[in-house]
């Protein structure tokens, strides 16, 4: 008597009585979990999506700001490079106070992300970081690499801000400046128009 059966063999007993029944309504779950999934997969690649671009706008905020900044640090640099070395303690406390100003200034740009670019002499040429100002032969240097900085560079969080202004051991002995007349070739040195927008990427495509 079906009074007597459990619930599980009334199931078993309604199963075996439209098995086709049954295997549709086991086709239409699988495709409900699967669309469930779906869905759950696109809302969480939206959210990290709009997480990622708050982050950016978040970083990138301070670009222009950093821009404007760089003139005095590299006036304070400039400053440090020329003092006078004389004995007078009043122009030695003088000069402590700005090299302690210039400290603080690279503290808060590392703090908030903006790194300081200057190749050592003799590294490679980078024409996403670096602005060839100048060819000269080098006899330490290897040709193409760096043989001094002009005027450091920055990047923000992987996104150049400047170039690093630098000399470049030449190529070719006797070789002109980029930009010079010579035999018309391309200077293999130019920084590219992204570079001097500061558009270089975060993610490094941020």
């Amino acid at each position: 008597m079906s009074e007597d059966k459990t619930p599980f063999e009334e199931t078993v007993a309604q199963a075996d009585a439209a098995p086709g029944e049954f295997e549709a309504l086991k086709a239409e779950a699988t495709g409900l979990r699967e669309q469930v999934l779906r869905y759950a997969a696109e809302a969480e690649n939206t959210r990290r999506r709009a997480e990622r671009e708050a982050n950016d706008a978040r970083a990138y905020a301070i670009q222009k700001f950093a821009r404007d900044l760089l003139g005095v640090a590299d006036n304070l640099a400039r400053a440090l490079q020329s003092h006078p070395d004389v004995a007078d303690p009043v122009v030695k406390n003088f000069v402590v106070g700005v090299e302690m100003t210039e400290k603080e200034l690279q503290g808060a740009f590392e703090r908030n992300g903006l790194k300081r670019i200057a190749p050592a002499k003799g590294e490679k040429f980078d024409p996403h970081k670096h602005q060839a100002m100048m060819e000269q032969p080098g006899s330490d240097v290897a040709p193409g690499g760096v043989i001094q900085v002009l005027q450091p560079g920055y990047e923000l969080l992987g996104r150049l801000v400047r170039p690093a202004m630098v000399v470049v051991a030449a190529k070719v002995a006797g070789a002109q400046a980029p930009g010079g007349g010579g035999d018309g070739a391309q200077n293999p040195y130019a920084a590219n128009d992204e570079a001097e927008d500061g558009g270089g990427s975060v993610d490094t495509r941020a």
